[in-house]
């Protein structure tokens, strides 16, 4: 609606010229003055009817319609808004100090429309039939949906610190019961950080006396080269075959012990879990590869791009992983192994991507088979599940890098589960609908509404499906356990999707 067009209301309040009305202002003035002071603006009579209706804004007009002229301001607003715009009335008519309030307006098809009001009296001493009250009237739409995604960023922070405790309060309880005498070192500096009940008991020391000495210092000097290769090997990949030592005189009468140490990273710093094991009896033939030593040296990619591309690859924020055409991975980040939960990037090697990615054992061969064909695949949705069972939502994007010998594929993983929600996601759809639903109780049938929410889920699931794929239905097929007539057949009656043709494929 056009704000030069002020209708007969504001004309007769402009032409008025009496105290408490806009004076000498002219029609057209008056309307600009009314428009440009909010988004939209309400000409009332002194029963709160709308006689006129103002909109800026194209979007918010075409939301408001015409539909409002001639209705009560009250009748236009949810039940919880009416006590509200009468509150403004009551205020207004008084002559009391202007207050913005928030009034909700229900739309057809839209969720309702948040405005902010305040509503002063245009003239006290009119007639009985011309317009007396303006509203004007703030849009709160782009505000609501800050303060919602604010709470959305605070709910994931709340639920990721208490996953944090929680995980904490296990790696706690299996530390303090664990048999087995456990010290955790710093990487760098060697030096004990903390001591279970069984590492006291076994060196004799309580842990406040533990935390700070040298781990080395806990062993027999005659051990100290040995247990300083080991660690050395541990830092480099991540674990290493026991290392036989003797406790330092003094400690539990300088027994000797098993030590292993495996590596393990937090907030960007190295650390190591050191186990300590007493040697009830030497058994022959201990020695022997380890279980890495099985695995044979894997093909490494070729250094000719450079020294740049290698430092970006160690140590670019996101995943990065390189496997042959099976699958099978050559190298890997740490960007990568904190995802995957491994404590060194060479424990990667050797093993198939799918030990981590894909929901269903399809994704990889899936993926593998665009490679193959196409070369390059983007923004690939999946997910991936870390040693200790964490999972992560991911975003692939994969090449084939046809030049290096043998060939390689190159894929890009990163965490997108911390995003916060779009705005078009499908769960505003599926609230309103389920609400619907309930509406329905005592009016209908169980059995009835319990086939609606059958068919509202496989809905969603079937949407939900052909989002994650870019709406290959081959592949949705798969993530849903259906043959992809099945899936056709379920897409026509849900109505979704262009079943004309299938290029989706």
């Amino acid at each position: 609606m056009a704000a030069a067009a002020p209708g007969t209301a504001i004309q007769e309040a402009a032409d008025s010229k009496k105290k408490g009305t806009l004076g000498d202002v002219d029609a057209k003035t008056a309307a600009r003055l009314i428009g440009g002071s909010s988004d939209i603006s309400l000409v009332l009579d002194g029963q709160g009817v709308i006689l006129e209706l103002i909109v800026q804004d194209s979007a918010l007009s075409a939301l408001v319609g015409t539909g409002w002229k001639g209705r009560a301001w009250a009748d236009t607003g949810t039940v919880d808004s009416r006590e509200k715009i009468e509150s403004l009335l009551r205020d207004a008519a008084a002559g009391a100090p202007s207050r913005w309030r928030h009034i909700n307006h229900p739309l057809q098809g839209h969720d309702d429309l948040p405005l902010s009001y305040a509503a002063v009296q245009l003239s006290a001493d009119a007639a009985p039939g011309r317009p007396v009250f303006v509203a004007f009237g703030r849009d709160l739409r782009s505000t609501l949906q800050l303060q919602r995604r604010l709470v959305e960023a605070q709910q994931a922070m709340e639920r990721d610190y208490w996953r944090f405790r929680e995980a904490e309060a296990r790696y706690r309880t299996l530390f303090q019961t664990a048999p087995e005498a456990v010290l955790i070192a710093d990487g760098v500096t060697l030096k004990v950080l903390e001591a279970n009940p069984a590492a006291e008991g076994l060196v004799g020391r309580a842990a406040m006396r533990l935390a700070g000495t040298p781990l080395l210092a806990l062993f027999d000097n005659a051990a100290q080269e040995r247990l300083q290769a080991m660690l050395t090997a541990a830092r480099t990949v991540g674990t290493r075959e026991p290392a036989r030592a003797r406790l330092a005189a003094g400690l539990s009468g300088g027994g000797p012990v098993d030590v292993s140490a495996t590596l393990f990273r937090q907030e960007q710093a190295a650390y190591l879990l050191v186990r300590v094991l007493p040697v009830v009896a030497d058994k022959p033939g201990r020695a022997g590869k380890g279980v890495r030593g099985a695995l044979a040296t894997p093909t490494t990619l070729s250094d000719s791009a450079g020294a740049m591309v290698d430092a970006y690859v160690r140590h670019a924020p996101d995943a990065l992983v390189f496997t042959d055409l099976t699958g099978r991975v050559l190298r890997a980040n740490a960007a990568f192994a904190a995802l995957a939960q491994l404590s060194a990037e060479d424990q990667a090697r050797g093993e198939m991507l799918d030990r981590w990615m894909g929901r269903t054992g399809v994704e990889l061969s899936v993926l593998l088979s665009n490679l193959r064909q196409h070369g390059t695949v983007g923004l690939f949705t999946t997910s991936l599940q870390g040693e200790m069972g964490a999972m992560h939502e991911v975003e692939i994007s994969a090449a084939q890098l046809a030049s290096t010998q043998p060939p390689t594929l190159a894929f890009a993983v990163r965490d997108i589960g911390r995003r916060l929600p779009g705005e078009d996601r499908v769960q505003p759809k599926l609230a309103r609908s389920a609400s619907e639903l309930t509406e329905l109780v005592g009016r209908v049938p169980m059995k009835d509404i319990v086939s609606e929410t059958s068919d509202l889920i496989e809905q969603l699931c079937i949407e939900t499906a052909l989002e994650m794929t870019n709406d290959n239905r081959a592949l949705a097929a798969q993530f849903l356990g259906l043959s992809r007539q099945s899936l056709y057949v379920k897409l026509r009656r849900c109505g979704l999707g262009d079943l004309g043709s299938d290029n989706s494929d």
